[in-house]
């Protein structure tokens, strides 16, 4: 047998491989944080821009006024800052940059209304809050000229207190009771309670107050008084607190439903013993919104309750002033010792507000199902105990 030898194949030609662009090693891109050629463009474009802003105004165009000169100095900053950018950055960290300065500015310009309103406030009311007959004395004995170390606004503290408390009493059951039906009964009656709801937050104060004024007093021949005022307020507060519930009712996780029905559980024991205990902490914050609502009407109080300078400790029986109602009758007096009681009722009803939000605030930090320590604590003993029983 004979073996042909093949001819080796012939070499492949060889293609010259086509030129490729070089392009320059990529960047990092760092989106937050500070570093010192950030701190320069900011200052180097706030600089620029007020210096510009200042010749437009002042040396080439008829211009005068503050606030055109703050809006005018604000817009050429931005395009300063941006024309900097460019320089050093790339297209998505200006815009990164750019939107940072944006949102920095709005939240300095909402700290420095805050921070002016509480200064003009101290600055006005300090005067007489600072004295204790503030607090422990009522104007029933107090004439217009009097001094501010004499007279106070004990008879309106007390009046907000009792008011706010009644209708606190009355708002949150039918809060929490509407949210647990809209979220957890449902059917074709929820839509409609939603609606009337949503509707409620939006009505204005005045409309309460002429509700009950019209219905409890004019109908029902009741006299004006503390409690009447709290059947206002009661409306005011009551569609805050069901749309606070029905969200924070919402959160709660359905497995837990689902295992409080797979023991056994009914709706209604399921809903008391798993999603109330559960949402907790956010039905507290829903009352806290609640409260800091009702606790600033005015026009509600004055149609319902009246206004009056003598103490009343008895929200049923006659005229009880409230704080609001304080603030408005005695800020529009011609004597100054009158309008400086108005700015520190004023600012002791500021202060009453920041509290119930920042209670509401560290209230509603913690989710729904999330245990506090002291319920850790428990179900530490209660797991202790049950190991203990096992062995």
């Amino acid at each position: 047998m004979t073996t042909l030898d093949l001819p080796p194949a012939p070499a492949a030609a060889s293609v010259p491989a086509a030129d490729r662009p070089v392009h320059p090693p990529e960047q990092r891109v760092r989106l937050g944080g500070v570093t010192r050629e950030d701190v320069l463009t900011l200052l180097g474009a706030l600089g620029g821009s007020l210096a510009l802003d200042w010749l437009l105004y002042e040396r080439i165009l008829p211009l005068s006024g503050a606030l055109g000169f703050l809006l005018c100095w604000y817009l050429l900053f931005l395009a300063g800052y941006v024309a900097l950018g460019r320089l050093q950055w790339g297209p998505l960290l200006v815009r990164e940059r750019l939107v940072a300065v944006v949102t920095w500015s709005a939240g300095l310009l909402v700290a420095a209304v805050i921070v002016d309103q509480i200064g003009y406030l101290l600055a006005r009311g300090l005067q007489a809050a600072s004295h204790l007959n503030f607090f422990t004395e009522s104007m029933e004995k107090t004439a217009a000229l009097s001094p501010i170390t004499s007279g106070g606004a004990l008879n309106a503290v007390v009046g907000s207190l009792e008011q706010l408390g009644l209708a606190t009493l009355f708002a949150v059951p039918l809060g929490i009771a509407a949210a647990v039906f809209m979220s957890e009964v449902g059917g074709r009656m929820s839509r409609p309670v939603r609606t009337l709801v949503e509707a409620m937050t939006a009505l204005p104060s005045i409309v309460a107050g002429l509700f009950v004024l019209g219905i409890v007093i004019i109908t029902f021949g009741y006299e004006k008084s503390g409690f009447a005022a709290s059947l206002a307020l009661t409306v005011m507060m009551m569609p805050i607190v069901t749309r606070a519930a029905e969200v924070v009712i919402r959160l709660v996780p359905g497995t837990l439903r689902e295992a409080s029905y797979a023991l056994g559980g009914s709706q209604w024991r399921t809903v008391w013993n798993v999603v109330l205990p559960t949402a907790r902490p956010g039905l507290v914050t829903a009352v806290v919104l609640g409260m800091a609502r009702g606790v600033g009407e005015t026009s509600p109080v004055l149609l319902t309750s009246g206004f009056t300078s003598q103490f009343n400790g008895n929200p049923f029986s006659e005229h009880q002033v409230s704080l609001p109602l304080y603030i408005w009758n005695y800020v529009k007096q011609p004597y100054p010792e009158m309008v400086s009681r108005a700015f520190a009722a004023a600012l002791t009803l500021m202060a009453v507000v920041l509290v119930l939000f920042v209670t509401a605030r560290v209230l509603g930090g913690r989710p729904p199902g999330r245990q506090t320590r002291r319920g850790r604590r428990r179900s530490a003993r209660a797991a202790a105990a049950r190991a203990a029983g096992g062995q």
